[in-house]
């Protein structure tokens, strides 16, 4: 895994260790990471760095020993302990992994209301600024939210002096377009960027479950959602899902791209992406993804994704 960092200089931000989330592997990448900076002087100022302080513990009890809160001191604790991992003085980007109130995601669909809504959004934003002040953070950001979650962040942020929020980190493929939804008129209007993560939908649209599924013989040996049940569980696992990627793999065939070039071109030229999150478990999956930068999908294909869009929605979201 250290030899890959050698390719985060390329054009793009990659998550190139294959890492499963869990209590004995959590902090893991940014150690790694860190090891690789330390042992190349030089290389920190050429990179944009970032990580997330983690929302509530839900159902990962190593996360803040589960709690169901993320505090301000929590969130300046996290970042403390980043810094140490990362060895460095600064990160460029920091951001909230997921928010502490009640919404739908991670496979909900439905807003419900709660009374318990945890540490306000002021007060985390606070412990941001405190971070910003310190020099220890540079600019800060959500992940996995929602409109009145980024407009409130705004808001608050220009009534109070505090950091404005400048990128928001949500799923987003061919398989979850859920953004256009009005998420990508509050970004625009409010000058968000989205860093667009899952783009590939866990390799469901690069085609290589096509023929095999899930689990069948054919299916990548590697690949989380062969290995993981509970991966399989998640969003990704749906039998829709996989029936609307079989679909988008048939279109990009017919229109001379594969599957991956499909998906990740449909990514990189949306208006509505800045940046785009892939993650590879090889050096040649990384070249493959990076060397997909530039192609441009027809106005033809763009209309004929938007049928199948039509008809299957947004499986995976």
């Amino acid at each position: 895994m250290q030899d890959r960092l050698e390719f985060c200089a390329k054009p793009a931000l990659a998550n190139i260790c294959q890492i499963v989330f869990g209590a004995q592997t959590f902090n893991a990448t940014e150690k790694i990471i860190g090891n690789w900076l330390s042992g190349r002087p030089g290389a920190r100022h050429k990179l944009v760095l970032a990580s997330k302080v983690a929302g509530p513990s839900r159902s990962m009890p190593w996360i803040r020993r589960g709690s169901p809160d993320l505090t301000g001191a929590d969130i300046v604790q996290a970042c403390n302990g980043s810094l140490k991992r990362l060895q460095t003085d600064v990160i460029d980007l920091y951001q909230i992994h997921w928010p502490v109130r009640s919404v739908p995601m991670f496979d909900g669909l439905y807003f419900e209301r709660s009374d318990q809504e945890g540490t306000p959004m002021q007060a985390q934003l606070e412990a941001l600024g405190t971070l910003v002040k310190a020099g220890k953070v540079r600019a800060v950001g959500l992940s996995n939210e929602t409109p009145y979650g980024v407009h409130e962040f705004v808001r608050l942020a220009e009534q109070h002096g505090l950091p404005r929020v400048a990128t928001l980190q949500n799923g987003y493929s061919l398989l979850n377009r859920s953004v256009e939804n009005a998420l990508d008129e509050t970004l625009h209007r409010l000058k968000v960027s989205l860093l667009a993560y899952s783009p590939l939908s866990f390799g469901l649209l690069t085609g290589k479950f096509d023929a095999s599924g899930l689990t069948g013989p054919d299916a990548p040996a590697l690949a989380r959602l062969t290995r993981f049940e509970s991966t399989r569980q998640q969003r990704w696992g749906r039998p829709r899902a996989l029936e609307a990627s079989k679909r988008y793999s048939a279109l990009a065939r017919a229109h001379d791209l594969t599957p991956l070039q499909m998906a990740l071109a449909f990514c990189y030229t949306k208006w509505q992406v800045a940046s785009t999150i892939i993650g590879v478990t090889s050096v040649a999956q990384l070249d493959e993804d990076l060397d997909v930068w530039g192609t441009r999908l027809s106005a033809e294909l763009l209309r004929q994704i938007d049928s199948v869009r039509w008809d299957m929605r947004d499986p995976a979201q």
